[in-house]
């Protein structure tokens, strides 16, 4: 039988919408990783955050879980799927802000999880700014 918390499901369906805003805005920009890589890796940090705090991982009491744990371990794994993104060609690096809005991405969707909404909105609000303002200020000042 299949059994879905309503507040399981509505996290997972907001770290899909603020990840798909970060995703949409790479995509757009036709970035090495876009939509369907930003809102998998939200969702899978909202999930693997929401399975760190089930009862699967230690007792009812949560006496003897670690979220933080897997907390690490998502942003380890999200160091290797950084490193996958970043290229360098003839002395040029290419890839790291793609990198950087991916490990944000992951931090998004970790605080849906834990159902920090306000701060995970406010924080794809920022990374927005981030990516779309502040790459007209580097043009202004030279530095793209």
């Amino acid at each position: 039988m299949l059994i879905l918390p309503w507040d399981s499901a509505i996290k997972l369906l907001i770290s899909f919408v603020l990840g798909g805003v970060v995703g949409f805005e790479r995509e757009a920009h036709e970035k090495p990783a876009g939509l369907r890589t930003h809102i998998l890796i939200a969702l899978s940090s909202t999930l693997f955050t929401l399975l760190s705090m089930s009862s699967g991982f230690g007792d009812p009491a949560m006496t003897s879980r670690d979220p933080a744990r897997v907390a690490a371990a998502i942003l380890g794994g999200m160091g290797f799927i950084g490193a996958g993104v970043i290229i360098s060609t003839g002395g040029h690096v290419k890839g790291i802000t793609t990198a950087a809005s991916l490990w944000i991405t992951a931090g998004i969707g970790m605080a849906v999880g834990l159902g920090e909404y306000g701060l995970a909105a406010f924080t794809t609000f920022l990374v927005l700014l981030t990516l779309t303002v502040l790459v007209w200020i580097e043009k202004y000042f030279g530095q793209d």
